[in-house]
């Protein structure tokens, strides 16, 4: 197991990522729902992140350091077409978070994409989506108190200040509105139906 070695591919894994998506942003389709080759490329460091879990468990910051670790993290959050392996990981990082608190913020990205990707209301208020009146805000949650008080136990701000935070963070990206919000929705439960997220 060469720990150097596969740290390096996971931080060009995640290189790889952010400058397609940075590509995207540049010609103004971020918010044009699920580009096709970004897709394949999320599928892509998945299946390759999934072959490295299988030789070496969870590549933690021990394992990997700093950089390669949280570079697992952003692969793992943009594997979306794979529902099975987010929720391998989602069980591997319910372990790590109970020996290292410094997984619990991933940890609750994670569930909250999972809950919101089943259908279900998100526990800490990490995942943000355009609502019927053109704002980004949170996906459904269970209970504004109580995501507050999830938040605020592992370090994050309020879901009131992270609104605040997303919707500048989309502007500064000139992330715009999707023209049909309705068709768009439609067009993400066909997809979440094919993928295996909802029956």
């Amino acid at each position: 197991m060469n720990f150097p070695k596969i740290a390096k591919l996971m931080i060009e894994l995640k290189d790889t990522d952010l400058k397609f998506r940075e590509k995207l942003i540049k010609e103004k389709k971020l918010s044009e729902g699920y580009n096709n080759e970004m897709e394949t490329l999320h599928i892509k460091n998945a299946d390759k992140l999934n072959e490295i879990i299988d030789e070496i468990g969870f590549p933690t910051i021990e394992k990997v350091g700093i950089e390669a670790s949280e570079s697992t993290w952003l692969i793992i959050q943009h594997s979306i077409s794979k529902p099975e392996f987010m929720k391998k990981c989602l069980k591997l990082l319910e372990n790590e978070a109970i020996e290292n608190k410094v997984y619990e913020k991933n940890l609750a990205s994670l569930t909250d994409r999972i809950n919101v990707l089943e259908g279900k209301p998100q526990l800490y208020g990490t995942q943000f989506d355009w609502n019927k009146n053109g704002e980004l805000s949170p996906n459904e949650y269970d209970d504004l108190l109580q995501v507050n008080i999830r938040r605020l136990k592992i370090g994050l701000n309020t879901l009131e200040e992270q609104t605040k935070i997303i919707r500048l963070q989309a502007e500064s990206e000139n992330q715009r509105v999707p023209k049909n919000l309705h068709e768009r929705e439609k067009e993400f439960n066909l997809w979440k139906r094919k993928v295996g997220w909802i029956k």
